[in-house]
């Protein structure tokens, strides 16, 4: 047969993940407690939204998709996220009550990019961050819906951070080299990603996760992990690898476009349901117990 050469993150990414496989530990197990502590605030499952953007208004219905998602996410009590939007949409995500991180585009215009950051913390953000995996496109730097995008530098983070009181997360990491940076930047979270596979073979995030856990022991930084998280195996996966949250993607938007906050809310609470049901049959109680011991790696 001859080789097909695979270039889709994505595809390498579902290759590994199914890869990993789950050792059984039930003699002295009990229903595990999913609830976790992040960036001090104790969330009922360590499940987050993804930073999604440009969600319009499903079927007609009254909200965005953006709203309804945080509005499901205030009703799972998890961590909230959001994407690219202007100052008055971000204001509408604050109204659904959900404890919500902003993640702003590593815009040009930096006057842009601290204005954004500014009325997020003036408006009831729980934390705000930047999403430095859409610096670069293929033409050069990326144009994201007519918005140019630049370089960032780290003392243009560090400066970013030290401008805000709010827990500060850098999305689209997937280096020691980067995670480190962040840790010394200040940052209080990371999400490891590769955004969907915006780079042809980037290394899946659980496959990089361990050796990023490693280099930031004792640094304080909470560690999150997105990219095609569906269930709640993915999930406990992560965690084991180091991954102190994990965030349902793409997973989420047939739930969403669907059936909106119900549909969300169940496909949340489904993935906390088969977290907690592999905890419990792996002898962990709570989730900071979880680690690497029950993994193996399929080599048949």
């Amino acid at each position: 047969m001859a080789y097909t050469r695979l270039s889709d993150a994505n595809e390498i990414t579902a290759r590994y993940m199914d890869s990993i496989l789950i050792e059984e530990r039930l003699i002295d197990s009990v229903v595990a407690d999913t609830s976790t502590r992040l960036l001090g605030e104790v969330f009922d499952m360590p499940v987050l939204t993804p930073a999604f953007s440009h969600l319009g208004n499903y079927d007609g219905r009254k909200y965005t998709g953006l709203e309804e998602y945080s509005f499901a996410a205030k009703e799972c009590n998890v961590l909230n996220f959001v994407g690219m939007m202007e100052n008055e949409q971000f204001k509408k995500i604050i109204a659904t009550g959900a404890k919500t991180v902003r993640i702003v585009k590593p815009y040009a215009d930096n006057e842009k990019v601290r204005d954004q950051f500014k009325s997020a913390e003036d408006n009831g953000a729980f934390g705000i961050g930047m999403d430095i995996d859409h610096i670069f496109g293929t033409g050069g730097y990326d144009v994201v819906v007519g918005e140019n995008m630049a370089a960032q530098t780290f003392d243009m983070l560090q400066s970013y951070i030290s401008s805000t009181k709010l827990p500060f997360v850098v999305k689209g990491v997937l280096s020691v080299a980067d995670a480190v940076k962040c840790a010394d930047a200040g940052a209080k979270a990371i999400i490891v990603s590769h955004h969907h596979g915006r780079l042809p073979y980037a290394v899946p995030p659980m496959m990089i996760l361990p050796e990023i856990k490693k280099a930031l022991v004792g640094r304080g930084v909470r560690i999150f992990v997105d990219c095609g998280i569906a269930t709640g195996a993915d999930v406990f996966k992560a965690l084991a690898l180091g991954a102190d949250a994990a965030a349902v993607g793409r997973s989420m938007l047939p739930s969403l476009e669907k059936e909106g906050v119900q549909g969300v809310t169940k496909f949340l609470q489904s993935v906390n349901d088969e977290l907690r049901f592999i905890m419990s049959s792996t002898g962990f109680k709570t989730v900071a117990e979880i680690d690497v011991s029950v993994l193996r790696k399929m080599t048949f």
